[in-house]
């Protein structure tokens, strides 16, 4: 990494966010752009003298929660916190963890799944990759985004995507439930849960950070969510989570109508996925003769 390129990123960036951007009066007349390193440490919870250290390249090993709390204040850009996340890893050596190869779901599990049909089912690892899942749970989730990023994680969605806010009704409640399973994993001493956890820290910010500091009990197994689906509209879907024996710390999560309201709405949910099944089998059908 080119010498000390967090500390410049962060100066430019303090710079670059005027007093009145974080509330603040602009005051007598200033010397610099921006905020001064006080406003900013203040804000941010931390020291002054920090800061300077980590402006200047003297400390190179900041926490992921401080540049969170950095990252809030200054109002970075997703790109931008995505940047800082590989500008502390580079400084310190190592490179950006690239998404662990996904764990083999045994033969069984996915013919567990395959009799679940048309139910939304999904399994997940200890960090909340979804590893298999029914074609009841895509039609659910697809729509919102979630498979978008490879491989499709829930702890990333909730906190990261913005579309995410639109899909759970109560979005609070979701992301205490996901920081919480992230934190009792990463306690256990899961490697991946621990680097998604510090990784969130920094995109995040506080939204994740204190969720996962102050977790303190392990998530619900059951309980209920309120979806809004683009094309399902509203849906209230009651859950269960069991974890799967073996080793591997996975989980098998079933979604089940909590209302009748909801029965209708997937089961038009389904109609529609095997009307475009059918469609896609004779395409591809006469596209062959």
């Amino acid at each position: 990494m080119t010498d000390n390129a967090l500390g410049r990123f962060l100066r430019a960036r303090r710079e670059a966010v005027t007093p009145a951007d974080v509330g603040l009066a602009a005051g007598p007349r200033r010397r610099t752009p921006g905020l001064r390193r006080g406003e900013l440490a203040a804000l941010a919870g931390i020291s002054v003298e920090y800061l300077t250290r980590l402006e200047r390249g003297s400390d190179r090993h900041p926490s992921a929660p401080v540049l969170g709390a950095l990252a809030d204040v200054l109002g970075l850009a997703p790109e931008e916190r995505g940047h800082l996340h590989r500008l502390v890893k580079a400084g310190t050596g190592g490179a950006c963890a690239s998404a662990p190869p996904q764990p083999t779901v045994r033969p069984t599990v996915r013919a567990l799944l395959d009799r679940l049909e048309p139910t939304p089912a999904l399994v997940t690892d200890a960090r909340g990759d979804v590893l298999a899942c029914t074609a009841g749970f895509s039609r659910l989730a697809a729509p919102a985004g979630l498979f978008d990023t490879d491989p499709p994680n829930l702890a990333r969605f909730v906190f990261t995507d913005p579309r995410a806010r639109t899909t759970f009704s109560e979005w609070e409640r979701v992301a205490d439930r996901h920081a919480a399973a992230l934190r009792a994993a990463a306690d256990l001493g899961d490697h991946g849960a621990a680097v998604l956890a510090e990784e969130l820290s920094i995109t995040a910010g506080g939204e994740f950070g204190r969720r996962f500091t102050a977790a303190a009990a392990l998530p619900a197994g059951s309980g209920d969510e309120r979806w809004a689906h683009p094309g399902a509209g509203g849906l209230h879907l009651a859950y269960e989570s069991l974890v799967l024996p073996g080793g591997e710390e996975h989980r098998l999560t079933a979604y089940l109508p909590a209302d009748d309201a909801t029965t209708v709405a997937l089961a038009a949910l389904d109609a529609e996925g095997a009307d475009a099944d059918s469609y896609s089998a004779f395409a591809t059908s006469s596209s062959l003769s």
